[in-house]
């Protein structure tokens, strides 16, 4: 199973709070990943699914709602379900949206317990989930400061709710994507200069390693080429901008780096296992990010 965990990008930009996915699917086709923000996961209709959360290896319930922490390996997989339409509202947040002299205070005390518990991720009580299905629906129609403070009391009010159960035995290890000042200068660097070529050399000398050592380094950091990894950054922009649906594929493409449309499908037919239009349509129901 290890081989098949991967680090997702998401596309959340570090000028984002939040983002919330509202999309009807007939499977769950995305492998286990990992990723640095917190993610809470709502499906409904989901009885016979297969949900892996770290150790955790489970069938869900017909409704299920979720708590996942900072790099913790999770994902769903349709299993032996066949022909259901699954409803899932997925919402993504930064690791450091509230800062510690936020979470210090003491009417943030319950929301700063849940999401240290998250790293073992987080099972809500059916009917927690049940309460929570109406508001995780109306979340996605409103706007500006009302959808934040809509999602602040959503937490609040999970951190409080009844009958939580953890997950996982074990926690994501401190050794995660960003830990090392080469691997953070690399990642900024690429997530700054994504819309452009970006050379070996020029990559290699922004952290004084020969292309041969950096070659060797990127790899086992990210278990991706230098090439790969750049172009799952700009997927992630990609996917973002289809998302928000304000540009032409073409000139998402252009703008995320890629020279010509044809290489731009290639690439993201092979991350997201469709093309640009298809993802774009599966997502029309979805929230804009905040």
């Amino acid at each position: 199973m290890a081989k098949k965990v991967r680090r997702e990008i998401t596309p959340l930009a570090a000028t984002d709070s939040f983002l919330v996915f509202d999309r009807v699917k007939s499977e769950f086709d995305f492998p286990i990943h990992f990723h640095p923000e917190f993610e809470l996961n709502f499906i409904k209709n989901g009885k016979g699914v297969k949900r892996i959360v770290g150790d955790s290896v489970e069938e869900i319930e017909n409704i299920e709602l979720v708590l996942i922490g900072p790099n913790l390996h999770h994902g769903w997989l349709t299993n032996n379900v066949k022909g259901k339409l699954f409803h899932e509202i997925t919402m993504q947040f930064h690791e450091d949206l509230f800062d510690e002299k936020l979470l210090s205070k003491q009417i943030m005390k319950p929301i700063k317990d849940m999401l240290s518990r998250s790293v073992h991720g987080i099972l809500f009580s059916q009917k927690t989930s049940n309460i929570m299905y109406e508001r995780f629906k109306r979340i996605s129609k409103i706007d500006g400061m009302d959808y934040f403070l809509e999602f602040l009391s959503i937490l609040y009010d999970l951190s409080n709710s009844r009958n939580q159960r953890l997950l996982s035995t074990y926690t994501a290890g401190k050794e995660s994507f960003e830990n090392s000042d080469k691997i953070k200068t690399v990642y900024d660097y690429v997530h700054e200069n994504y819309d452009r070529k970006i050379s070996l050399q020029e990559i290699s000398n922004l952290v004084s390693m020969s292309e041969v050592s950096f070659n060797r380094f990127i790899k086992k950091r990210t278990g991706k080429t230098f090439v790969d990894y750049v172009n799952d950054v700009r997927i992630g922009y990609a996917t973002m901008k289809l998302i928000e649906r304000d540009h032409s594929i073409s000139e998402i493409a252009f703008s995320c780096g890629f020279n010509n449309i044809a290489n731009f499908n290639r690439v993201f037919k092979k991350l997201k296992k469709r093309t640009p239009s298809q993802y774009a349509q599966e997502f029309s129901g979805i929230k804009r990010i905040l």
